[in-house]
């Protein structure tokens, strides 16, 4: 069982431009990256425009980690919200534990629960008003 704790970044549609921006300045790789398009069933009614946001995106810096999203339909980002705490895990059973302690006097800004990008997630805002994400990786 581990856990690890990661800067989780939110733009207002511009991640992708981020990222290069961030593989240039200090030397970022890409890991991974999916967008609101590549995501399973998604709404007909999704614009092209939106269909490209950043969905989910992961980078390596040296030994550290980011990772980052395009706020859902590009919309403003709300305070305490563009650049939030990730929290992973590599067992779904003990993120769901993290997520539900954190979520004690908080509040659920996305339920626990499987996403084509994690087999548990879920985004919680705690009693002291810090959002975090809880992530589990994928095992291989």
């Amino acid at each position: 069982m581990t856990s690890k704790l990661t800067p989780y970044i939110t733009l207002e549609g511009n991640t992708k431009d981020a990222i290069q921006f961030y593989e240039q300045a200090i030397g970022a790789k890409v890991l991974s990256l999916i967008t609101y398009g590549e995501m399973p069933d998604m709404p007909s009614t999704f614009t092209d425009d939106y269909k490209s946001l950043v969905a989910h995106a992961k980078l390596q810096v040296g030994e550290s980690e980011l990772m980052f999203s395009d706020a859902p339909w590009g919309s403003p980002i709300a305070d305490g919200k563009r650049v939030t705490i990730c929290i992973t895990s590599n067992e779904v059973e003990q993120s769901k534990r993290i997520y539900d302690a954190l979520q004690q006097g908080g509040q659920v800004n996305i339920p626990f629960k499987e996403e084509p990008f994690s087999p548990g997630f879920g985004d919680v805002t705690d009693k002291f008003g810090i959002t975090f994400q809880i992530f589990t990786e994928f095992q291989n």
